[in-house]
């Protein structure tokens, strides 16, 4: 039966997950809860035609004129939207107008206006252009559109508009019924949350554990329900936070210690060979208490926040090749995960981790190297183009996106970064020093011969204050020389930190880890807003972390917006799994020992040792045969989608056994599911406990049916059939699209 079950589920996934976020996938998410509210695109009276047009012709009665002719490509339309709850602020960029044509293509049109109607101010008139916003696919097809609207992740119900022509191949969705002009305000007893963080219904909770957790657990739950989601996070902003576990064995502790390493295997380092470069030469003690932090510590917020940053101020083992170097940059991103994002820039510019990684160490003013002075811009702080400050780009004359900077400006900064290397003094200025080892423990450590003293001209934009460093004239001791290196340097990190760019292009890339891969601009504003008000708070990244989760686009108990969310990434695929059904030990008793790291390199995520500075996949990524953004889905292809199928059918029907790398093991248990698959013989209850569990009652009725026939299929009454009715309800729905995109 199991692999019956895996055949089938191989086949369709791959399709189905490209899909999901592409709002094709045939088991589209319905919404529970009647309460929550979702816009309504107004329809013509008796039609599911699109209200084109309004006549008023007295204040207590409004007529729709109908639409005579098809709209022509590139033309304007006017369509009238309604329950929608706006917050102060919120406007046309909080909106998204989506159309569908007759070949199944979606593409996003362009809002030109968007205002409430005179004496209905419930009804909002938008106004779009009837092209492709993106531009990634040729224009629709003539015929009728399905149109919808997308608001804070739920969706609209779908009209059509003719374009070009009247007809063609769209046909209505399944229960598409007219929604008529309402002559009265709506009436909405709503579930989602005001700017407080408040809510009422138990799926937001589990959903703020997907993003600000490695995923929902029984004791995590429980704290949620007791202190609510406001109050969790306040705690989470207090609790301490280990860089590692005290429990590991002395050798693995001697690992994480830089001081130790380097000394080399073979020569009385400590145990065999095989094991001695294994925990000195390689990323796997770091894997291993990453991964029982994630399943078992209580600092998950903070443990989260760390792993966001790891993908956005990138170095990677595969250069960085001891655990004991990597640790000490992981160190700096959990020390200020909640703190200063301009505190993260000084550490992390003078961090050795990074500066081997991008070169830095090897800068000297003779023999410049750019990698760090690119991509601190790049990657890390501007991006490329000028931004709005809700994300957006921001565009020339001709609609061409700006360049964020040139390359005498990457040339500047690359200056203000030479002479850094590793700090290598006897004395008190390197305390961590060995004879044995690079010292990366202790900040980079000024060479004052190799520093640029030279005029360097940063970026400019309104309101810069230091754009240019003026060259160091009267340097004529080492003194002199590093304070002005350390002066220049300071400056450099001001004019990044201050640039308009920073706040959203940093916005948007924390909303993107935890939350989803294409937040409205509106979103973005608002953390954006935070970001930048908080710009000298020392404890600004918990502002802005609470600005990110509490946001009405994040907040709700179910999202119905197909393109709303992001591909769980391998690591937090994982780690849910884990979570959701109390890892331990093989023998049920210790916990696992963390050993986790291959499920999520299977599956090309390998932790800790990305590929390229572009991280495991670039942020920017777009889902192939769309025009929506992706991430995660950068690493997703036929093989591991496979790989997807493929882990998740051995987390839940197998173990990782003890053996020489994995002492403890891990394997999952059921205990739960099986006592409620053996309490309901039609398995009803079962599929509804595995629904709130992994889902937060979000299955789709279509996805329910299958998976009940599937587990039906297994009969009897012993304690093995309750198991495996278990196992194949939990294997099904963690392998559907349903789950393995977060919403």
């Amino acid at each position: 039966m199991k692999s019956k079950i895996l055949r089938i589920a191989t086949s369709s996934l791959c399709v189905s997950f490209a899909l999901a976020l592409a709002g094709l996938n045939s088991y589209a998410q319905t919404d529970p809860n009647p309460d929550s509210p979702a816009p309504v695109l107004i329809s013509e009276e008796g039609s599911t035609r699109a209200l084109t047009s309004l006549v008023r012709r007295n204040p207590r009665d409004a007529r729709s004129g109908m639409q005579r002719s098809a709209f022509q490509p590139g033309s304007y339309a006017t369509l009238f939207v309604t329950n929608l709850d706006l917050i102060e602020g919120e406007g046309a960029n909080s909106i998204r107008v989506w159309a569908e044509d007759g070949k199944k293509r979606v593409f996003r049109f362009p809002i030109i206006d968007f205002r409430t109607v005179p004496g209905r101010e419930y009804v909002y008139a938008v106004s779009v252009v009837l092209r492709d916003e993106i531009g990634y696919f040729d224009p629709p097809t003539y015929g009728d559109l399905l149109i919808n609207v997308a608001w804070r992740g739920m969706t609209s119900n779908k009209v059509r508009l003719a374009y070009g022509a009247f007809g063609g191949a769209v046909v209505d969705e399944p229960g598409a019924v007219p929604t008529p002009f309402p002559l009265v305000p709506p009436v909405r007893k709503s579930d989602e949350p005001s700017l407080t963080g408040e809510y009422r219904y138990a799926g937001d909770a589990k959903r703020l554990l997907e993003q600000a957790s490695f995923g929902p657990s029984r004791a995590s739950e429980e704290r949620v329900r007791m202190l609510g989601l406001r109050g969790w996070l306040n705690e989470q902003f207090k609790l301490p936070y280990s860089t590692y576990l005290a429990s590991y064995p002395t050798s693995v502790l001697k690992s994480l210690d830089s001081t130790l390493v380097g000394i080399g295997c073979g020569n009385g380092a400590g145990g065999t060979d095989a094991t001695c470069i294994r925990d000195y030469y390689t990323m796997y003690p770091l894997q291993n208490w990453f991964y029982k932090q994630a399943m078992y510590g209580d600092q998950q917020l903070r443990h989260r926040t760390a792993w966001a940053l790891s993908q956005i101020w990138v170095t990677s083992g595969l250069e960085n090749n001891q655990s004991g170097w990597m640790i000490e940059y992981h160190k700096i991103l959990s020390k200020h995960a909640f703190g200063n994002w301009r505190n993260l820039m000084y550490d992390m510019t003078v961090s050795p981790a990074m500066g081997n990684y991008l070169d830095m160490v090897r800068s000297t003013k003779t023999n410049p190297n750019e990698n760090y002075g690119r991509e601190i811009l790049q990657l890390f702080n501007v991006g490329l183009f000028l931004l709005n400050q809700d994300g957006t780009l921001q565009r020339d004359g001709q609609g061409n996106p700006i360049d964020t900077y040139t390359q005498a400006e990457v040339d500047a900064f690359t200056k203000v970064f030479t002479g850094w290397s590793f700090c290598e003094t006897t004395g008190t200025s390197c305390p961590n020093r060995t004879i044995s080892a690079p010292n990366y423990k202790d900040p980079m450590l000024l060479a004052t011969g190799n520093h640029d003293l030279t005029s360097k001209t940063l970026l400019n934009y309104s309101g810069v204050t230091t754009r240019t460093v003026a060259a160091c004239t009267g340097c004529t001791t080492a003194a002199a020389i590093n304070t002005y290196a350390s002066n220049s340097l300071n400056q450099a990190l001001d004019n990044i930190f201050y640039h308009p760019n920073t706040a959203p292009f940093v916005s948007k890339l924390l909303i993107q880890n935890l939350v989803t891969s294409d937040p409205s601009p509106a979103y973005v504003g608002r953390v954006s807003a935070v970001f930048t008000a908080n710009r000298t708070n020392p404890v600004q990244m918990q502002e802005v972390l609470k600005a990110i989760l509490l946001d009405p686009e994040a907040r709700g108990s179910v999202k119905t917006d197909t393109r709303y969310g992001k591909l769980r990434e391998p690591v937090i695929l994982t780690t849910n799994l884990l979570r959701q059904f109390d890892a331990l030990a093989v023998d049920g008793v210790n916990e696992s020992d963390g050993v986790i790291n291959g499920y999520a390199s299977y599956m090309l995520q390998n932790t800790f040792n990305p590929t390229t500075v572009f991280n495991y996949y670039p942020f920017e990524y777009v889902i192939p045969g769309t025009t929506i953004p992706g991430p995660e889905f950068g690493i997703y292809n036929t093989g591991s989608s496979v790989a997807r199928l493929n882990i998740v059918n051995a987390m839940v029907y197998s173990q990782i056994g003890v053996g020489t790398n994995s002492p403890a093991g891990t394997k999952l248990r059921f205990i739960d599911a099986q006592a409620v698959a053996a309490a309901d013989p039609t398995s009803n209850r079962l599929v509804d406990y595995l629904s709130e569990k992994m889902l937060h009652r979000s299955m789709s009725p279509q996805m329910r049916t299958s998976i009940l026939t599937a587990v039906n299929a297994i009969t009897g009454t012993t304690s093995a059939t309750y198991l495996a009715r278990a196992q194949t309800a939990a294997f099904l729905i963690a392998s559907s699209s349903q789950y393995q995109v977060q919403r």
